[in-house]
């Protein structure tokens, strides 16, 4: 048996493949590779056609946006997910974002290491407390709704929500107030956080237009997937003091660095794509889709498959 890896995972869930196949980091026998796990690699037509003793490709992960589903589908080839399994370590980061920009933490650290402040307590590092604050959710998803969760009983906040493929009923059960417009929702929030996967209908979902609804003293964070919100715009927002700060975990082009001219913002704070880089998470995740791979070759019904 042959899985292709070619990108890190728990070593724990390496051992479990190599008790059971051998491993390749290359495309160079992709005709006798049996199944593919992978985090970040693009995985497209060309390469699953000649991929003929392809049973499964497993995410390591939850947004399949390098995969071509279409391609998949039409070939018969399942494709499964681990959708749980970094669910509370992207919460756990999205709230350590708002902590940071909402308190200046970043600016303060890179100011102190440098020249410097005249006193303590600077007046222009003065911060917000998130307690109390009404945070919209711009896709009511695990992740979403596990970070909700967090601030509501941590922080007392108010949660109001944006997703098409969630009934109102639905929202009602995870006490999130349903916004049918996003706009109007943008309007009521103090801060907003963005859980959507990339498609073509969430592409530059957060754009020009929509910073002009944005609370003059909002934050907002970007933990999902880079394209979601438009760079450019957002860039002019925070230099304009459309909205009061910003944090991104996912960008365009990864990973960030001083070429993306949001970096030169000290309303800014960026990570390069930490969210699910926990050992914890990157336990489950590992040992979730190597025996989801496995449990697809040995001919059982695939779990969490996404096509």
């Amino acid at each position: 048996m042959l899985i292709y890896l070619s990108e890190y995972i728990h070593p724990d869930a390496v051992r479990l493949i190599r008790q059971r196949a051998e491993i390749t980091d290359s495309f160079d026998r992709i005709q006798d590779v049996d199944g593919i796990i992978l985090r970040t690699v693009h995985i497209g037509r060309d390469i699953m056609s000649r991929a003929v003793n392809l049973k499964v490709i497993g995410k390591h992960g939850v947004g399949c946006n390098t995969i071509d589903l279409a391609a998949a589908k039409e070939l018969g080839i399942p494709v499964i997910n681990t959708p749980f399994a970094n669910t509370n370590s992207v919460a756990e980061l999205i709230v350590g974002l708002m902590l940071d920009i909402s308190r200046n933490i970043s600016a303060c650290d890179k100011k102190s290491r440098g020249e410097g402040f005249p006193c303590i307590a600077p007046p222009e590092m003065t911060g917000i407390e998130l307690t109390g604050k009404t945070v919209g959710l711009v896709g009511m998803g695990n992740i979403a709704r596990r970070m909700g969760e967090i601030l509501k009983n941590g922080f007392n906040a108010r949660l109001v929500g944006y997703d098409p493929y969630c009934s109102n009923g639905q929202a009602d059960s995870y006490g999130i107030e349903k916004f049918e417009d996003l706009d109007h929702m943008l309007e009521v929030s103090d801060i907003v956080n963005i859980s959507v996967p990339l498609t073509p209908s969430t592409e530059n979902m957060i754009s020009s237009a929509n910073f002009e609804h944005f609370r003059k003293n909002a934050i907002l964070i970007n933990a999902a997937r880079g394209g979601v919100v438009n760079e450019d715009d957002l860039y002019q927002a925070l230099k304009e003091g459309r909205l009061r700060a910003a944090a991104c975990d996912a960008f365009v082009e990864e990973p960030p660095n001083g070429r993306n001219k949001l970096m030169t913002l000290d309303n800014f704070c960026a990570t390069p794509h930490i969210g699910a880089n926990t050992e914890e998470a990157l336990y489950r995740m590992g040992m979730e889709v190597v025996e989801g791979v496995f449990h697809v070759i040995d001919g059982l019904e695939a779990k969490n498959r996404v096509v």
